[in-house]
């Protein structure tokens, strides 16, 4: 029925979660509530780490781009699973530093990191700074120099590979906020004044080219260009760049139309292109890095609500009103991202009613999903929507004033809290 295995229906005909009753933790949590399984996190990691060890010899450490889901807890799970993480902000390495995430195994990303964000990456002694634009690089040079210390940066190259995905999410292209172009000479350029900085040390080259992508060519194109571009650096530059990260991006289920494949197919179609374009150019295979967010994340989560009133307007539609909305998953409001949704209380029976699921901001647009069928709902039930662990509590706000939900991680059928759900007092905390 599900293709997480970490979700079940039990005898009560509930929707379980990490063999948790999900009325049962929505009566003792409360809702709206993002519930985690721990276990398909930790399987998702080690799959990755695996395909580390089958296709590059060990020679790699995949991050976890934190974006997708920062909290303590999660940068403990990854950290003890061996992975390294991707900050983008002040406050992401600042949670990260807080849980005692190693610093070394952190690369800070960003397209416009700010003077403090600098200092506090630098005075961390973080592992690498990837460097977005000409401004930051001279920025981060003489600060370096200021702190007499060389500080490890990554170029961020946009390789001018189309993701096939949603324009708000593809990254690579030349018309993008992010990185320097290779088709301008702007990369190449930034190569050069880079190996001329003398406190940083080029380490390694990035790209990234977008997210949630089903489609292996674009990964292997990647690829490919980013290896010509060191081969080219090597023949002109005389200088080999160390390490590769080629980014993250790879596709979850959030719907059945959604058909994404094991890690394990990009990671061997990718690796090969990497190890063979070393070979034929006489250069060491690089020290690959990716950067897996969602696909970490995403499929271990689902957020649970209570249904409030259920208003059917007579051949236009009816609306099943939650008590969360657009402050705990802007997603559908943002870009119509596709959920599945489902009647936590009534998981084994068909669902026969076609609704559109309404949030409790005051505003038209606070829909989570339009024209879903779910088994007929009535108030007081428990609403489920699926794969909602990354991007959710991410992008969550106050908007209307109202309060960020609770995390819950499943961890062999217990739950426990991990984020606490925010109080009234939380509100007005900063209020003057």
């Amino acid at each position: 029925m599900f293709t997480n295995e970490c979700l079940n229906v039990n005898e009560q005909g509930h929707l379980t979660i990490g063999g948790c009753d999900t009325v049962e933790l929505a009566n003792e949590f409360g809702t709206p509530l993002y519930v985690m399984d721990e276990a398909t996190i930790r399987n998702t990691c080690r799959k990755y780490k695996e395909s580390f060890e089958k296709y590059y010899n060990g020679n790699g450490m995949p991050l976890y781009a934190s974006k997708a889901l920062s909290c303590k807890e999660i940068y403990r799970i990854v950290n003890d699973e061996g992975f390294g993480i991707d900050v983008v902000s002040g406050g992401e390495l600042y949670t990260a530093l807080s849980a005692n995430f190693p610093p070394e195994k952190i690369h800070f990303h960003g397209n416009n990191k700010t003077f403090e964000e600098l200092n506090m990456a630098i005075d961390a002694h973080i592992g690498v700074i990837v460097v977005d634009n000409m401004t930051e690089l001279n920025m981060l040079n003489q600060l370096s120099k200021e702190k007499n210390i060389r500080t490890n940066i990554s170029l961020r190259i946009k390789p001018g590979v189309d993701a096939h995905t949603h324009q708000f999410v593809q990254t690579g292209q030349i018309d993008s906020k992010f990185g320097f172009a290779l088709e301008t000479g702007e990369a190449f350029y930034a190569v050069k004044l880079a190996l001329q900085c003398e406190n940083l040390v080029l380490k390694e080259l990035h790209c990234h080219i977008g997210s949630q992508i089903f489609e292996l060519s674009p990964f292997t194109l990647a690829a490919e260009i980013l290896m010509n571009f060191i081969i080219k650096i090597k023949n002109e530059c005389n200088f080999l760049v160390h390490s590769l990260n080629l980014g993250g991006g790879f596709g979850i289920h959030y719907t059945d139309n959604d058909t994404p494949k094991p890690y394990d197919y990009f990671m061997r179609e990718v690796s090969a292109v990497v190890n063979k374009m070393a070979e034929e150019n006489g250069i060491p295979v690089p020290y690959i890095h990716i950067e897996p967010g969602r696909s970490i994340v995403g499929e271990s989560g689902i957020t649970l609500y209570t249904v409030g009133c259920v208003k059917d307007i007579k051949n236009v539609r009816t609306y099943v009103s939650i008590d969360g909305g657009m402050f705990d998953n802007i997603r559908y409001a943002l870009y119509q991202a596709e959920y599945t949704v489902l009647n936590a209380s009534k998981a084994s029976s068909k669902p026969d009613t076609t609704v559109t699921v309404a949030g409790k901001c005051c505003e038209t647009g606070d829909l989570i999903q339009e024209n879903v069928n779910v088994a007929d709902p009535q108030p007081g039930e428990i609403l489920a929507v699926l794969s909602t662990g990354a991007y959710n509590y991410s992008m969550s706000s106050n908007y209307n004033r109202n309060l960020r939900p609770a995390i819950v991680m499943i961890k062999d059928g217990k739950p426990r809290i991990i984020v606490k759900r925010e109080s009234l007092e939380d509100l007005i905390r900063n209020d003057i």
